[in-house]
């Protein structure tokens, strides 16, 4: 799996450059559907969460249990969600692109820290995966080259949630989500919460056609005046994407210098 070591940090098998592309956002605020979308395009690899993973390790359902009593089975979740992510930031691209639900990163800087900030996680358990994720991102090159934020409001996630009924999320509040979403807010948005590793291309999830437009000419490099049909918002976010790759952003540490 690893090759060589860059600056200190375990670097994957792989010397072709490919792009990995993080889609991120609130429960129910439609990622699966954006994942659904790309996966039919043949250069595109699709990594969805690992979810039934975490509904079966040896015959236990850790993420039913978590739901039913966070502040005993909270870190046993997030410990394994930290492993199965870690292990899909490592397997090899079979594509130019990849694109990922969620990352290691919003696992630990929204998941974890809301069990931890809404009291449901113990300081010591808190403690222990803070420092098992120091270790992982110091340690070993996570790849990412932009983060895609599904922005969504918690009343439109509560709403779809109660659609697609899921035995776990059955039971999900909406103050949960709301609670979700603003330190999802404070990290892409804000940016005043934790370092955020990839530039940030904001979309609301109704549009997937102009989001691979943008993305696919980002990639190829095209500059920002040829995006005049779409609305300004756009626009400054390709811009602001393009101006970060030209300053720096490296791939292979998964950091923006």
């Amino acid at each position: 799996m690893f090759s060589y070591f860059s600056q200190g940090k375990l670097v994957r098998n792989g010397k072709e450059k490919k792009s990995v592309i993080f889609i991120e956002g609130n429960i129910a605020s439609g990622k699966t559907t954006c994942l659904e979308y790309f996966s039919k395009t043949s250069n595109i690899e699709v990594l969805t969460e690992p979810v039934s993973k975490w509904r079966n390790v040896r015959g236990h359902n850790p993420l039913g249990l978590m739901y039913q009593d966070p502040t005993r089975w909270g870190i046993t979740l997030q410990t394994y969600v930290q492993l199965t992510m870690l292990d899909r930031h490592l397997s090899t691209m079979s594509a130019p692109v990849r694109m990922m639900e969620r990352s290691i990163y919003s696992a630990k800087y929204i998941f974890v820290e809301n069990l931890f900030r809404s009291g449901k996680m113990p300081e010591v358990d808190f403690a222990v995966l803070s420092e098992w994720f120091e270790w992982i991102t110091q340690n070993i090159a996570i790849p990412v080259d932009l983060i895609v934020y599904l922005q969504s409001s918690p009343q439109t996630c509560h709403e779809r949630l109660k659609e697609r009924c899921r035995e776990e999320e059955k039971i999900i509040p909406l103050e949960y989500l709301e609670a979700i979403h603003q330190l999802y807010e404070d990290w892409l948005i804000k940016k005043t919460s934790f370092n955020v590793p990839a530039p940030v291309l904001v979309r609301h999830p109704a549009n997937l056609t102009q989001l691979w437009e943008v993305l696919e000419s980002t990639w190829a490099g095209i500059p920002v005046e040829c995006f005049q049909h779409l609305e300004e918002s756009m626009r400054r976010q390709i811009e602001a994407v393009l101006r970060a790759k030209e300053e720096g952003c490296n791939s292979i540490l998964g950091r923006c210098s």
